[in-house]
């Protein structure tokens, strides 16, 4: 069988549609020349590789031949990996949003004119035959392409209208008279409230994401109110709550660990079954951190196991970790994760049986296809006063049950695995397995984070430059803001795990970056693509979370909080610049926003940054001791008596005989303190 343009490419998507009928393009410019020519109209079709509505439209209509004949008869028919080009992807769900007045995902299918690009019409997934209230694909195809010919002129206008649109999509920043303050932070916690599931937990009806944001941001009002007279007890009990439940549910991995995309449900029961990264990553820092504010076991086994998922099932031997894994197996969804009582009765042994049987359900109706999707739905204590025996005794035997039917699980037919290194999630993930190293006290965690750091900067640092992704040794594609900021963000998480200067060097280097490639100047903010960026029909400038946060909200962290540590007044000054340009989304729609009130609260407390010099035992010893305990707004930092090569701000810090600590907020700083006891008195004034 003849191969389509996409054979040559790495992105495991498009190479999953290397096959097609459909003469694919990827998307560059030999497509948009060839549109140009033809004057034909382009059929833009954007997914990814772990989406399961996109094999679904890849199987009813790119798969068959008449519909791809029709295609490639009318259209330039391009397709992008979503993950890789998150520049397309954030223009034309926009585009399709304010088109169709509809609500975006994926796959996502656009028609563009062949000239500028410019959408027409669009929508998501379309079927093959009609139904669901939609028109077979094969007959819209005739009827866009008959109204691309026909109403020239229409076209022509619209488009004029959404450029009008995409321009004022941002709303002017606040004036310079504005004075920043916490009202974003009040206004926050209050619609967190109003949207918190006081049952289940989350932030939302079916279908239930996990939003970490939302967890964050609810630890960090807690914290933040933790010393006045009545601590906000109910911010703590809504993150606690929400981590409870998922830890519980079937968004959770029961045997093998991991969170899959979200929950169908708003029980957190039968999840929609994509293992991505992003999540995982986020998720990682929320129980990590969780287990640290609350001593709460169930939030650090998860952690960890969470973590041992990553590093067994998700770590490339390159050093980075790979992208997601699908939710369909062997055509179906969520068959590689769900059971039969009779399978798992024939793996076990009675008594395992009995305690496993409780604790998931196995002994209630099936509750996924007329199969079981794993569930706690008792406790240990409930099983252990209906079997006889010892609550110890119980966990034992549902811990040997998990691996028995975790060995066996891996013998099945796997979900495909996304195997691309994308700069953004893996950066993520660093960030995940530092605050997890430090919370868990596991150093494995920290090799394999800066094992990660550094395939990033041997594969996509290049001329002081990041690329956006990896595959099969093949590193391209210019990077994002997002690489960049959480990149820089990560490094700042691992330095607190384990120093090295040239990692502080990295951070400074990459946020240097930001300013001179992506930043507003006139505005304030960063754009989502750099300067020198390929140019597209609009330059996206987002504020708003989305699965993942934003990359204004992370760089306005990462200015802050780097420039305080350096010294640096001028990442300082773009901090404010951002959240000016911010501001009236801050104030409005604060739930949107939950990354940048987080740097809005970074800025306007100055974060508060614990040095410690001294011999590497000691100040290892030191930082360990201190950071045991949860402290959103603090970083600490333990830098060996011989590190060499320290920014001026750090290298002032000498370490003297002994081991000594400076206690900063802000641009002031303390006296060298000599013991513990000092510092965790100079902390608390501070």
């Amino acid at each position: 069988m003849q191969r389509n343009r996409l054979a040559a490419e790495t992105s495991p998507y498009l190479l999953q549609h290397a096959d097609n009928p459909v003469d694919w393009y990827p998307w560059g410019e030999q497509a948009l020349l060839a549109a140009k020519q033809d004057n034909k109209p382009i059929l833009l079709s954007i997914g990814y590789s772990a989406c399961h509505w996109c094999h679904v439209m890849a199987h009813e209509s790119f798969e068959d031949p008449a519909t791809a004949a029709l295609m490639n008869q009318l259209f330039v028919n391009i397709k992008v990996d979503r993950e890789e080009r998150p520049d397309l992807d954030k223009i034309y769900q926009v585009a399709q949003q304010l088109i169709t007045h509809g609500s975006g995902g994926w796959p996502l299918t656009m028609f563009l004119t062949p000239g500028e690009q410019a959408p027409f019409f669009g929508g998501t997934y379309f079927p093959k035959e009609p139904r669901y209230g939609m028109p077979a694909f094969s007959d819209l195809l005739r009827r866009v392409a008959d109204y691309y010919r026909e109403h020239g002129a229409e076209i022509a206008k619209q488009n004029e209208q959404l450029k009008l649109a995409f321009a004022g999509l941002a709303p002017e920043p606040a004036a310079a008279g504005v004075t920043l303050d916490e009202s974003p932070l009040r206004e926050a916690r209050a619609a967190l409230e109003r949207s918190f599931d006081a049952g289940f937990g989350g932030f939302s009806q079916a279908p239930k994401f996990p939003h970490p944001g939302s967890i964050e941001r609810c630890m960090r009002h807690w914290y933040g109110t933790s010393t006045q007279p009545s601590p906000d007890l109910k911010s703590l009990y809504m993150a606690s709550l929400t981590l409870t439940r998922m830890a519980e549910g079937g968004i959770y991995d029961q045997l093998g660990g991991g969170f899959s995309r979200y929950s169908v449900d708003g029980h957190w029961m039968i999840p929609h079954f994509e293992k991505m990264l992003y999540d995982n990553g986020q998720l990682l820092c929320e129980f990590s951190r969780a287990s640290l504010a609350t001593g709460e076991a169930l939030y650090a086994r998860i952690a960890g196991e969470t973590a041992d998922w990553v590093l067994r099932d998700m770590h490339s031997p390159a050093g980075g970790f790979y992208s997601s894994l699908d939710a369909d197996s062997e055509g179906r969804e969520g068959k590689f994760y769900v059971w039969t009582p009779s399978e798992i009765q024939a793996l076990l042994t009675p008594q395992e049986y009995a305690a496993f049987s409780r604790r998931f359900g196995l002994d209630r109706s099936a509750n996924f296809e007329g199969e079981w999707h794993l569930h706690i739905y008792e406790t240990i204590d409930v099983i252990a006063a209906l079997l006889g025996e010892s609550a110890q005794a119980v966990a034992a035997l549902i811990e040997s049950a998990r691996a028995k039917l975790l060995k066996v699980r891996e013998l099945r037919v796997w979900p495909a695995r996304d195997e691309k290194i994308l700069t953004a999630w893996n950066a993520l993930m660093i960030k995940g397995l530092a605050i997890a190293a430090r919370a868990l006290h596991r150093p494995d965690l920290a090799d394999a984070a800066t094992e990660a750091v550094d395939f990033i900067r041997r594969t996509l640092w290049r001329d002081g430059r990041l690329l956006a992704t990896y595959k099969d040794g093949r590193a391209h594609l210019p990077a994002y803001l997002d690489d960049y900021a959480f990149l820089a963000d990560a490094l700042l998480e691992l330095l607190q795990t384990r120093w090295r200067s040239s990692d502080v060097e990295f951070a400074r280097q990459l946020t240097d970056v930001l300013l001179s490639q992506f930043e507003d100047a006139g505005s304030g903010g960063f754009f989502f693509t750099a300067a020198d960026h390929e140019q597209l029909i609009h330059r996206s400038k987002t504020f708003s979370d989305d699965a993942i946060p934003s990359g204004n909200g992370v760089a306005g962290s990462v200015l802050c909080r780097l420039g305080y540590l350096l010294g640096e007044l001028p990442y300082l000054d773009a901090a404010e610049r951002t959240l000016r340009a911010a501001w009236p989304m801050l104030q409005q729609y604060p739930l949107a926003h939950m990354s940048l009130v987080n740097a809005l609260e970074d800025f306007l407390a100055s974060t508060q940054i614990l040095i410690i010099r001294g011999d590497a035992p000691r100040v290892e010893r030191w930082s360990a001791s201190l950071s045991a305990l949860y402290a959103p707004t603090r970083m600490i930092f333990a830098i060996p008596r011989d590190a060499a090569e320290l920014p001026s701000a750090l290298a002032a810090k000498r370490a003297t005989a002994g081991t000594v600590a400076y206690v900063c907020a802000g641009m002031t700083c303390s006296a060298p303190l000599n013991d513990l006891e000092s510092i965790a008195l100079e902390l608390k004034l501070r």
